[in-house]
């Protein structure tokens, strides 16, 4: 379900917040589903149960997943709209993203299949 990459510079909760992300896009996960406690996918993926706690609670500020106290943690049958701060900083990572794309020498068109292929990739 969920792999870390202890050799990324991405912070450990931020591919778990990733990674479970995808999951849901891909249908792995579904609205209602039961996840692991917090100890439980802890021991899962052998890290310190504080940095799944961090992740969860990203998760949950955007109402990817729900805490129940004494019944457990849930994927959100809520569908959450993107908000205008959310946008906003999606520009700016595109923009960033464009602008060493640019300097790698990737054209437009080149950019957009790369694209293409990642989403087809995402939704299979």
């Amino acid at each position: 379900m969920i792999s870390i990459d202890s050799r990324s510079s991405k912070p450990i909760y931020e591919q778990i917040v990733d990674q479970i992300k995808e999951n849901i896009i891909r249908e792995v996960l579904r609205p209602g589903d039961k996840l692991p406690s917090v100890r439980e996918m802890s021991v899962m993926i052998r890290i310190n149960p504080n940095t799944v706690s961090k992740a969860y609670k990203d998760l949950e500020r955007e109402k990817v997943i729900e805490v129940f106290r004494g019944k457990g943690t849930y994927v959100s049958d809520i569908d959450p709209k993107m908000n205008k701060e959310k946008f906003e900083l999606l520009k700016k990572n595109l923009k960033k993203i464009l602008i060493e794309t640019t300097y790698l020498g990737i054209s437009k068109e080149d950019f957009i299949k790369i694209i293409d292929d990642l989403y087809e990739n995402l939704k299979n």
